[in-house]
């Protein structure tokens, strides 16, 4: 990546988290709880990367429109389709794995 063009970088890292999200979108059988505690990230970490991305260009860019554009119908409808609660496994691995959750800014919240 280092010899490609800012330009080109720019697009293929775009591509590759339209992929994801569609991956994602697509995967509403993965809890967000899991994939927190596999990877440290869910879908609600990239709409909020998203929303942080669009405020520090200045972009009116609600978190309500990231989710949207990441769950790919509104949170709410979102979570009453798929979501199910979490169980007490879920929720213990989830708190172990804290300290390795990522933050809003990419690096690890500790």
């Amino acid at each position: 990546m280092a010899d490609l063009d800012p330009q080109t970088r720019i697009e293929l890292e775009a591509a590759a988290f339209r992929g994801l999200v569609a991956h994602l979108q697509k995967r509403t059988d993965v809890q967000n709880i899991d994939l927190m505690n596999l990877a440290g990230f869910c879908r609600n970490c990239l709409s909020k990367w998203l929303a942080a991305a669009a405020k520090e260009r200045g972009v009116a860019f609600s978190d309500d429109d990231a989710r949207e554009a990441v769950y790919g119908m509104p949170y709410s409808e979102w979570k009453a389709k798929h979501q199910s609660p979490a169980s007490a496994e879920q929720q213990r691995l989830f708190e172990e794995s804290k300290p390795l959750h990522a933050d809003i800014s990419g690096h690890n919240a500790r």
